[in-house]
C-alpha cells in the first residue's frame, strides 16, 4: 500500500531547522542543515548508516542540543522534550525484558505529563486501550511485552505515542524488523495522522520503503544531498551522491535497493 504523494502547499510549517549542526566532540555528526517540515507531511529521512538521521531525529525531538544552528517547534526554540513533539526510537534500544504487560508500556505515553504520585485513571486506561486498537493490539492488552514478536513489539511503541502524540510524530527505522501486516498497519497509520494534520517523520535506509510511504524526501549523508518529492529527488545521479560508494540498483520494474558489493544493475530501457 502506497500514500498518494503531493504537493500540499497548502500546509503550515511547524518544525523548523536552521544551519543546524551536531559535533560529537571532534567528530561531525551533522552540518549546516536547514529543513522545513510541514503539517500533514510524511517525511522520509534517507541515508546510509552513519549518515545523521537519527541524531537528526532526536535534535528534533529536543534530546540532543544543536552545537550550532536552531530548531524550532511553531516559531520556538526546541531546548528540551516537548509534549507535541513525540520521539519513537528504534525498536531494538528498549528492554523488552522488563516484566510490565502490553496496556502499562502503553500508558508510559502519559508518563511526562503524570505526577509520579498519580496512578493512571478509568480515563487514562480507556484512551490506552483506543490507541491499542488502533494499532489492532487491544486482545493482547494483558500480555508481557517480552513474549511479543518484534512486530508486534513496534505496534506498543506505536500506540504508546498515539497517547502522547502532539503535532509532531518522529519514528526512527519504524519498518525495521516487522512483518509485512505491521508494515502495511504503519502505512494505513501514517496515512490517517497526515490527514488529521500530523506531521510524520521516520528515518530508513530502505529506499524503496521512502519512495512508497511518504510524500517528501530528505537524502542526508551528514548533510542534505537532497530535498523534495520521491520523483524529483530519486533519481539515480542523487542515489549514488547521498549513498557514496554503495550500488545503487534500479531494476526494470522500478524498483530500488542499495548494496555494498559491486553488482551489474539492471537499470530501465
Amino acid at each position: 500500500m502506497a500514500i498518494q504523494h503531493s504537493a500540499h502547499a497548502n500546509r503550515t510549517p511547524i518544525l523548523v531547522a536552521t544551519d543546524l549542526s551536531v559535533h560529537y566532540e571532534d567528530r561531525s555528526a551533522l552540518r549546516d542543515i536547514s529543513l522545513t517540515i510541514s503539517s500533514g507531511q510524511t517525511v522520509s529521512l534517507l541515508g546510509p548508516n552513519g549518515a545523521g538521521k537519527s541524531t537528526l531525529l532526536k535534535v528534533f525531538a529536543g534530546m540532543i542540543p544543536p552545537s550550532h544552528g536552531t530548531v524550532e517547534f511553531e516559531g520556538q526554540p526546541i531546548t528540551n522534550a516537548n509534549e507535541c513533539v513525540t520521539y519513537v526510537p528504534q525498536r531494538s534500544g528498549a528492554d523488552w525484558t522488563f516484566p510490565i504487560s502490553v496496556l502499562e508500556a502503553t500508558l508510559l505515553g502519559l508518563a511526562r505529563t503524570r505526577s509520579r504520585w498519580r496512578p493512571f485513571s478509568r480515563v487514562d486506561h480507556d484512551r490506552a486501550m483506543y490507541s491499542l486498537q488502533q494499532v489492532r493490539m487491544d486482545h493482547l492488552a494483558n500480555a508481557q511485552i517480552g513474549a511479543l514478536s518484534g512486530g508486534q513489539q513496534q505496534r506498543v511503541f506505536l500506540a504508546r505515542a498515539l497517547l502522547s502524540c502532539g503535532r509532531v510524530l518522529l519514528l526512527d527505522e519504524p519498518f525495521t524488523g516487522v512483518d509485512i501486516p505491521t508494515q502495511e498497519m504503519l502505512v494505513e497509520l501514517f496515512e490517517r495522522l497526515r490527514n488529521e494534520g500530523t506531521a510524520v517523520v521516520y528515518a530508513t535506509h530502505d529506499l524503496q520503503q521512502a519512495a512508497t510511504t511518504s510524500d517528501y524526501v530528505v537524502l542526508l549523508n551528514e548533510h542534505i544531498v537532497a530535498h523534495g518529492l520521491p520523483r524529483e529527488v530519486m533519481t539515480e545521479p542523487i542515489l549514488r551522491q547521498a549513498f557514496g560508494g554503495q550500488v545503487i540498483v534500479i531494476h526494470a520494474d522500478k524498483t530500488i535497493e542499495t548494496t555494498s558489493p559491486v553488482i551489474e544493475e539492471a537499470l530501465p530501457r
